[in-house]
Parts: structure tokens; sequence; C-alpha cells
């Protein structure tokens, strides 16, 4: 294990509760409503009138985008922060305070780690809104999903749970992950479901570089709740094309792009560490002659210290990168990915999950399993990834304090083994 001493972009405080209103957009798609029982809610339309809806378990309805009202005033969110289908109504509390704004009080580590199975396991999912599931060696590894994965997501949509997406992959943007749900036989996931890293920082830079509105206006960290910087600038982005996509998406602009489109040059407001399997030495003197600047962020994406190969092999992570980038420029990275708690907010700000009705399922104890504790959800380690179930147990049998948040307080062998938790 390697430590990296990170400031955090968010803090046990959550995102700040917000009332929610729905106002139309114009689109030839319809909009699926999975909701138990009959019953009909009041929507607040463009206009502002009141209008009542039916909605059920098969109404439809035409698509919509979410209005937040709160602390940071009345804006509405792009058609990609809306929600366009798959989530359970009655899960999304329409019209209602979103619950979820403060951590909650979890279970103490040394009463966790027990086997998830029986009547304990319909207990726990029967009490569940949804389901936070992290990707990587959680419902795939590789280019294969994991036995029962595919199903047990259709039987969570029929039961009328939700399933909600955090990785702390950005190699890839959020299209390329729904296009690879489908390729591996996961059916009617759509990427309003999905909260990468490479996207939540897009958003968190968003916010610190234009101003817009996100998770970020309620972070409890000093550098979360800092004003925009002045003036324009650009994003020196150490990964991909998916995560620089993402940033374009955002409505960023990359370093070197204005020189591409014959444009003035921008100073670089923000270093980025992404996924970077190019990474060099010149990428690195680059980042480092920015980041003199006190005023230029330094933000990474995750801090995975490494990422598991199919032969048994390891590969550097964006966590080691970070390392890299930290010591030759003496600068401290902000981290959005897990096991912070800026992804979770993303969540709050978009969908007003509650968190003491949802399940948080990882692979890795260092950052799933502690990013659901940090956030207050009960937690569950699935043994087909990175973890093992020994190292849980030699956490819960220290006596450090720090060791007992990475104890889950529930494992399975296999997600497949949360079937038999959820009605036909």
């Amino acid at each position: 294990m390697m430590g990296v001493e990170v400031q955090t972009p968010g803090g046990p405080k959550l995102a700040h509760a917000c009332s929610i209103g729905l106002s139309w957009q114009q689109s030839a798609l319809p909009f699926l409503f999975r909701g138990r029982g009959l019953f009909t809610s009041s929507f607040r339309a463009a206009n502002h009138r009141p209008s009542l809806i039916p909605i059920g378990r098969f109404a439809l309805s035409p698509p919509i985008s979410f209005w937040a009202r709160g602390g940071i005033g009345e804006r509405c969110f792009s058609p990609r922060a809306g929600l366009r289908g798959g989530v359970p109504c009655d899960w999304l509390r329409v019209g209602a305070k979103a619950r979820g704004a403060e951590r909650r009080p979890v279970l103490p580590a040394m009463a966790g780690c027990r086997r998830l199975s029986g009547a304990g396991l319909r207990e726990v999912l029967g009490e569940a809104q949804g389901v936070l599931f992290d990707c990587d060696g959680v419902l795939w590894a590789g280019e294969r999903a994991v036995p029962g994965a595919p199903e047990l997501l259709e039987r969570l949509s029929r039961s009328g749970k939700a399933a909600l997406f955090v990785s702390n992959n950005s190699r890839r943007s959020v299209a390329e992950l729904e296009r690879r749900f489908s390729r591996l036989g996961f059916r009617g996931v759509r990427g309003e479901q999905v909260f990468s890293s490479a996207l939540c920082s897009a958003l968190y830079l968003r916010q610190r570089l234009l101003g817009e509105g996100g998770a970020g206006d309620s972070a409890s960290s000093s550098s979360a709740s800092s004003p925009p910087l002045p003036g324009p600038g650009t994003v020196f982005a150490l990964g991909g094309e998916g995560l620089r996509g993402e940033l374009r998406d955002a409505g960023l602009r990359l370093a070197g792009q204005e020189a591409e489109e014959g444009g003035e040059a921008l100073p670089v407001r923000a270093v980025l560490v992404g996924y970077d399997d190019q990474f060099t030495f010149a990428k690195l003197s680059q980042a480092c002659a920015y980041l003199r600047d006190p005023h230029c962020l330094l933000v990474a994406t995750d801090p995975d210290p490494w990422h598991p190969l199919s032969n048994g092999q390891r590969t550097p992570g964006t966590g080691s990168l970070t390392a890299a980038v930290e010591t030759a420029s003496g600068r401290k990275a902000t981290v959005i990915g897990k096991p912070n708690t800026y992804m979770f907010e993303c969540i709050v700000e978009r969908f007003g999950v509650d968190p003491s009705r949802m399940l948080m399922v990882g692979d890795r104890l260092e950052t799933d399993i502690l990013f659901g504790k940090n956030c207050g959800l009960e937690t569950v380690l699935t043994l087909t990834g990175v973890s093992h179930l020994e190292e849980a147990q030699a956490y819960m049998a220290s006596d450090s304090p720090a060791a007992k948040d990475l104890v889950p307080h529930y494992y399975v062998d296999s997600i497949a083994d949360l079937i038999p938790g959820l009605d036909e």
C-alpha cells in the first residue's frame, strides 16, 4: 500500500438538501417511469403552473430536467444532468426535500464483515431504495461480465430499486461506459446512472473555473467552496481521450486547444491527473511548470495506486502518477474519486438519495468500502476483485480506528449472491 496525503473536496457534510421541481424538455423520446403502484404527482411545468400527470409502473411522460431550489439559487440542470429513465419514481421522491445531506452514523466496523445471506440478505435488500456498484471487479472482469451480474441488475429494476454506478476509472467517458454495459449484456443501463471519476472531476473543475453550479457548491472543504479563479483559463489534463472528452463536454477548454484553433493562448488554471498510459517525463515537467503558479489547481481523478491485470500482474494507477506530480511540484492534489465523498455529493445533487437506505457494493477495501463508510452507506464487499476476506478480517482485528473504517458491514462471494434477496 502507498499513502498519499491529499486535500479532499468533500467532508463528512454532504450536499445540502434542496427541493425538486420538474420542467418540460422537447424530445421525441418517451420517458419511462418505473414506480410502485399508480399515483398522481403534481409537476411544475416550464410556465410554472402545476400539472397533474399519472405515474405508475409503466406510465409514460415526456423527458424532464430537474429544477433545484436551495441556498445557491434556482437553476435548471443540463439535459445530461437530468434523469432519462430506469430509476424508480418513489426512489426519486419527486417534489420532496432531498434527504441525505448530512452524514449519518454507521454501524461499528466490529459488528460487520458478516456473510450476507438468507433472512439477513432479504431484510437488507428489502429496506434498500437502491444500490451503488463499483464496476471493475464487481460487475465485470476485463471484457467478461461477472456471472449473474446482468440478471441482478434486471431483478433490481423489476423490484423498483435503483442501481447507480461509481467508478474510479478515468480512462473511459460515461458514453463509453454506457456502451460497455450494453456490450457485456447489461440491458437498460443509461449514462445518467454512471458517475465516473472523469465525469465528477469535470464537474468539479467546471464549478471551480467557470463558477457554474454543482455538488461543489455545498462541499465543506475550503477548496471546494472557494470562489472560481479570476478570468478565463484552460486545463492541462494528464489522461486519455475519455477524460479529455468529459472536460470538453463540461464546457472546459484544454491547454493547447487555442493554438490548434488559431486563437489566443489562455493561461492554464488547473492540472488534472488521470490515468495516463502515455505518461512521460516531459508531461511531468510541463505539469510542474504550470503548478509554479500558486493559483493553478492540482486535481487528481482518483487515488488508486495500481490496477490488476488479467495475467496477475499490476499496472500503475492514477495514485502513482499523482504521487510523482506531488513530489516534483511540492503541491498536494485535491482528489475527486473514491474514497472521498465528492462523487456521492454529485449523486445527491442529481437524485436526492437517502444514504440510510442505500448500499455500496465494491471489491476494494481502501476505496469502495471506505467510500461507503465516509458517505454513511451500508457496505458490501464482493470477493471477485482486488481485496480478499482475510484483509478485511485483519483490519477488523486491528486496534487502529482508521483500520476499522476499512471493514465492510457484509461480504459476498459474488454479487450474484444478492439475487436470492430480491422478489421475483
